[in-house]
């Protein structure tokens, strides 16, 4: 290590810029702020969306239609196609027998089955929208002999891959801006994209586009409830698109059903025209065009009104203010990269140092993009659907509590307080099922509604994720003031978790019914108790809610007490920790999670170090690695670090096997119809910060031959 020596910060990042050459599929590259993104093929635009597809998921029954990467998204834009009825949860509804009494879960119904109708419709809406396609198209070729592209209708040509020639595209993450160029007809064009930091703002400069015969299009989908597809353009009825002037450019307003937005267009050395229904077209009248396009709500519908979001017509954007959003970028992202901690690596030997320092470059940038808004964020983010577009809160935790242990807590703060407006649902959702306090849903979109799962409203390690965000933001903070706000958020889930924990001979135990962590269990979840993993979460979760009543001057709950020191003991069999403690005890398939009781949780006292390190290396032997997912790894990773083991954390974030692919982008890649997974991204850093919290306290946070430069980590838990 060098203590004293600084991390030179814009040589770091700018070391890992994303430069392509050639277009990969997989691995487009995005500019946003948290709350609105815009992601972009070679040409800085949105000019090849086939060639960047989404892939339906196997066993969902969508249509065959692929979605695209190149997607432009917000945090509040959501949609609802209405159903041929009003549907209820209750026809969702399956009770279960719990300490005598029959506790409701809404579960997802099979086909043919009375409920299905209902489930389809509640899994499919509200789903997030892909606000419109900003893409480059051609003038035809007089006397062109049919081969110069599809003619979209309106005298225009869709761009084709074959059409472009020295392509080269910069992504310079210390400026969070996009440089690309390329040849189109023989003429050079060049292009340089951004988004605003605080406005849902994207902002082009296109020099030689009229002497490239090219324009500009912004195509608008109606919704899609498509699982992977936020984007249906097959429907061009259900929808309206209208253009009017407005000072200084442009207001398109959209309506579909009961959403509507608009989008105010400006733009210098080019003329805008309502072409087709749902297309309007920036054509050049010079070889440099600069354009910017605003997205706002009103909030209507399912559309969520985020603060400063609201997008009154006296802000609207103006010619010129394109070269504002890029300066506006630079200043922003520089500012984030000089906050907050640092890591180098890339000066050790070890060729997998230079490795992991990109992904850890790469993925704060991709969560700061995708994971910093003021709802939890999908798992794909704002750059394509994925479960369309709802999130997962048992996933929030991979997704952003790494913000705070990098030193950046005001980048969770957002999503944290989305709590305190779901707490009435939450509460809800606990009453009803007869418990005090407030229970997380797993999976919803907008809408305070929880979505039918056979799965999801069954797994509970979601429930203590807020405490732990919570006091990660405090400690990092010393916020007396946020420790008042969040108090009624963290008591609520420190009461739902002391009602459901039920007392036997042993002491409290969790479930059933109740699926781990480790989905695998889920056809067995009217039986299934005890996972060790959310067992020491409870004990932890519930010690911490009991040390903010302190914090507070106020009584420790007594109850709380009981639950957390009286928490049964993980089941051990053949020396090793099981998944579950009955029956089939371990399945070897998803998530290793039962390494998660000391890994992502500190050690509380309930797991045996030696038990745990036997546990580890059980799994190593032969587990379905093809069936894990992105963010076992630095689960993995975290519990080497807490059994003082650094190398196994590395050969864990660094393994080839399973879905532990890091693209070019820096985007982890699962599967064809889950082309990014941010929950891995974020998981890796966290990981990271316990490696080098450990590292700066003194412990074996990083191989011992390593070169490790360390700076800005903050204690975490």
């Amino acid at each position: 290590m060098h203590p004293s020596s600084p991390v030179d910060r814009r040589a770091l990042v700018r070391r890992h810029t994303v430069e392509q050459t050639t277009l990969d599929p997989r691995s487009p590259v995005t500019v946003g702020n948290g709350e609105f993104a815009v992601t972009v093929d070679l040409t800085g635009l949105q000019s090849l969306p086939a060639e960047y597809p989404v892939h339906k998921r196997g066993h969902e029954p969508d249509r065959e239609v692929p979605g695209t990467l190149l997607g432009t998204q917000s945090q509040w834009a959501w949609h609802s196609i209405a159903g041929e009825r009003e549907y209820s949860l209750e026809e969702t509804t399956r009770r279960y027998e719990v300490d005598g009494r029959l506790v409701p879960y809404v579960e997802e119904s099979r086909r043919g089955t009375p409920g299905y109708d209902a489930n389809r419709w509640f899994r499919a809406n509200p789903h997030r929208l892909d606000l419109g396609r900003i893409g480059f198209v051609a003038t035809p070729v007089h006397g062109a002999d049919g081969d110069e592209g599809d003619d979209d209708g309106d005298g225009l040509v869709a761009l084709r891959p074959t059409d472009l020639t020295d392509t080269r595209q910069v992504l310079d993450l210390w400026t969070g801006t996009v440089d690309s160029s390329f040849s189109h007809r023989g003429a050079p064009v060049q292009v340089r994209t951004a988004v605003h930091p605080t406005r849902d703002r994207v902002g082009v400069t296109v020099r030689s586009a009229l002497a490239a015969g090219l324009a500009i299009a912004v195509d608008f989908p109606y919704g899609s409830s498509d699982w992977h597809n936020a984007a249906d353009w097959d429907s061009p009825d259900a929808h309206s698109t209208t253009v009017t002037a407005a000072p200084g450019g442009w207001l398109v307003e959209r309506r579909l059903d009961d959403s509507a937005y608009r989008v105010h267009v400006a733009a210098t050395g080019a003329e805008l025209s309502h072409v087709e229904p749902h297309r309007v077209v920036l054509r050049p009248t010079s070889d440099v065009v600069d354009a910017v396009l605003e997205f706002t709500t009103d909030g209507r519908g399912d559309m969520v009104l985020l603060p400063g979001r609201a997008g009154h017509e006296d802000t609207a954007p103006e010619a010129g203010d394109a070269q504002e959003v890029l300066r506006a970028s630079g200043e922003h992202w520089q500012r984030f990269w000089e906050s907050g901690a640092a890591v180098q690596l890339a000066g050790s030997a070890d060729p997998r140092a230079s490795e992991l320092e990109r992904r850890v470059v790469l993925s704060q940038y991709v969560t700061a993009v995708n994971c910093a808004g003021s709802l939890p964020p999908q798992e794909t983010g704002l750059v394509c659907n994925s479960w369309r577009g709802k999130f997962h809160l048992e996933m929030h935790w991979w997704h952003a509590a790494h913000f705070p242990m990098w030193g950046r807590p005001e980048l969770l703060r957002p999503s944290l307080g989305w709590y305190r407006h779901a707490l009435p649902l939450a509460r809800a959702t606990a009453q009803d099922q007869g418990y005090a306090g407030a229970r997380w849903p797993k999976q919803l979109g907008s809408v305070l509604r929880e979505t039918p799962s056979s799965i999801g409203v069954h797994l509970v390690w979601q429930q203590p994720h807020v405490v732990y965000m919570s006091e990660l933001v405090h400690r990092v903070t010393g916020d007396d003031a946020f420790l008042r706000e969040q108090a009624e958020v963290v008591f609520a889930s420190a009461e739902f978790m002391a009602a459901f924990a039920q007392e036997g001979p042993d002491g409290f135990t969790l479930g059933p019914p109740l699926v781990p962590a480790q989905e695998s269990y889920a056809g067995v979840r009217d039986r299934m108790s005890n996972p060790p993993f959310e067992l020491a979460y409870w004990r932890w979760a519930l010690r911490t809610a009991n040390a903010w009543r302190e914090r507070l001057g106020l009584p420790v709950q007594e109850r709380w007490a009981e639950v957390a020191e009286g928490m049964v003991a993980p089941h051990v069999r053949d020396g090793v920790y099981t998944g579950v403690d009955v029956e089939p005890y371990t399945i070897r398939a998803d998530h290793p999670s039962v390494l998660g009781a000391l890994g992502i949780v500190p050690d509380v006292g309930l797991v045996d170090p030696a038990v745990m390190r036997a546990t580890y290396q059980d799994v190593l032997r032969d587990w379905d690695w093809g069936s894990t997912w992105g963010w076992d790894y630095p689960m993995m990773a975290m519990t080497a670090t807490r059994l003082g083991e650094p190398g196994w954390a590395v050969d864990a974030l660094m393994d080839t096997t399973g879905k532990n692919v890091v693209l070019p982008n820096g985007h982890n890649h699962q599967t064809e119809s889950l082309p990014l997974y941010l929950p891995g991204n974020g998981g890796l850093l966290s990981a990271v910060a316990l490696m080098a919290r450990t590292h700066l306290d003194g412990g074996a946070g990083f191989p011992s031959d390593w070169d490790v430069q360390l700076e800005g980590f903050p204690a975490t838990v």
